[in-house]
């Protein structure tokens, strides 16, 4: 779950967030991991036992970069990944290549994002550990992806497989519903990557808890 710069999920509400993230987690045995802002990492890490991921890390050395995200500062924090190339947040394709690279070298998950089929399996053959497909022009709607254009889903897990079979896939945009996630699965995908369909619920735990649920129909 991907907490992007909501207000919802800021300061003191990050930390509460993920720790309903947390119990769901827990009641379902299901796997669910949150990435706050960066400002927020330790407090969420320290509040809760399932897994924290940032939202991006730059392709930097310890030096002068002021601004940017280096890996060793949010690997102190205490996550175990970070997402790479969100629609919001894209990268060049040698960008990706040394940010996966890096994420490997320091022992951090890496979870690349990507537009299309064509683009999830040009971002496969970097061997990061999770691609997640998301069409931009979905996210924030909530109409899901798995539903609206199931054919890119289909083909991405097609595609990814074939370049890089021991890739985990996600897909994201929409997902807004326990149905959305059962389908996505339907499709091939191992899971979601899903931010305001949680994050801005009138009750975060309920969609948590159906979104889990769901992945056991």
């Amino acid at each position: 779950m991907n907490f992007k710069a909501y207000t919802e999920s800021t300061g003191k509400r990050a930390a509460e967030l993920a720790q309903k993230a947390d119990k769901a987690s827990k009641e379902t045995g299901v796997n669910i991991v949150v990435a706050p802002q960066f400002t927020d990492l330790n407090k969420v890490v320290e509040a809760v036992d399932i897994p924290v991921f940032a939202q991006h890390i730059d392709p930097i050395t310890p030096g002068a970069f002021t601004g940017q995200v280096q890996v060793d500062a949010v690997k102190e924090a205490g996550v175990m990944g970070t997402l790479i190339n969100h629609s919001e947040r894209q990268l060049k394709l040698a960008d990706i290549d040394a940010l996966v690279k890096l994420a490997r070298q320091k022992d951090l998950v890496s979870c690349v994002c990507a537009n299309n089929p064509a683009v999830s399996a040009a971002v496969a053959c970097l061997q990061p550990d999770i691609v997640s497909i998301e069409p931009p022009e979905l996210i924030g709607t909530g109409i899901a992806v798995s539903k609206a254009q199931p054919e890119v889903v289909t083909n991405t897990t097609q595609l990814v497989s074939k370049v890089n079979p021991d890739a985990v896939i996600l897909c994201g945009a929409g997902i807004s519903r326990g149905e959305d996630v059962s389908v996505a699965l339907k499709l091939g995908t191992q899971g979601v990557l899903v931010a305001s369909g949680i994050v801005k619920a009138k009750d975060p735990y309920t969609v948590l808890r159906e979104f889990a649920d769901a992945t056991k129909l």
